[in-house]
């Protein structure tokens, strides 16, 4: 799996409400769906001047100036500092094999289900991840599903899970903050490589920033590797 493929995945997965190639600009609109569906990104040899339109197209859509940003890139991240973007939200792309995840596991414990229930929402909005976010895994095609975490018959867990090709990606894994340091993570993520097994997924992807120490600590335990990076970048005034 390279970080091209990769990220076709999230794409796929996590998708924008509408998606154009405006000059050398990938261009999202979000519909309030958060940075990743909402960033600007180049497809082609841009100029200095070309930033300006990215600029314009953003405020008419409504969103922040916000630029997706790969380690390749440092041109043009060189230039977006220099008009007065500040880095935001690292972000690291880690991954493993879904056999390597597979694992036994109580057939209540992670349950698979479309669409989401009312409780999963409700875990998910005490996270903050609203509306806005459930429209974007609404929006993904392909085989997807939204895993419901339970301990002594009651919701404690939800993630949102969806395949592209032959990578499976996890988004917005949230554990209620009760069963929080209980190990329910790690069964969410056998959960999550359970289903992707049974739908032929061979590669099982999680995004992660890098500030969110907790997560990165789970994902690292459970021996998930780095295999590419990006950062936004903004413009605040």
């Amino acid at each position: 799996m390279t970080p091209d493929q990769l990220f076709e995945a999230v794409e796929a997965t996590w998708p924008a409400a509408a998606t154009r190639r405006v000059g050398p600009w990938r261009v999202r609109d979000g519909q309030g769906g958060g940075k990743r569906v909402s960033a600007v990104s180049a497809e082609g040899d841009w100029a200095v001047e070309d930033i300006a339109l990215a600029e314009a197209i953003c405020m008419n859509l409504g969103q922040d100036k916000l630029f997706q940003l790969r380690p390749e890139e440092a041109e043009l991240d060189k230039a977006l500092e220099l008009r007065g973007y500040e880095v935001l939200d690292p972000v690291d792309l880690l991954a493993c094999s879904v056999e390597h995840l597979t694992a036994e596991i109580h057939r209540l414990a992670a349950i698979p289900c479309w669409p989401p229930l009312a409780m999963q929402a409700e875990i998910w909005a005490e996270g903050g991840i609203g509306p806005a976010r459930l429209d974007v895994m609404t929006r993904a095609e392909g085989p997807k599903t939204a895993l419901l975490g339970r301990h002594d018959n009651k919701g404690i867990a939800t993630a949102y899970v969806a395949c592209h090709g032959p990578i499976a990606m996890l988004h917005a894994l949230e554990v209620a903050p009760e069963a929080r340091r209980q190990g329910v993570g790690h069964v969410m993520m056998h959960g999550a490589a359970n289903w992707a097994a049974r739908n032929g997924a061979r590669d099982l992807a999680v995004l992660v920033v890098k500030d969110n120490k907790p997560a990165q600590s789970l994902y690292a335990s459970l021996g998930m590797m780095p295999v590419g990076q990006y950062h936004y970048r903004i413009k605040r005034s």
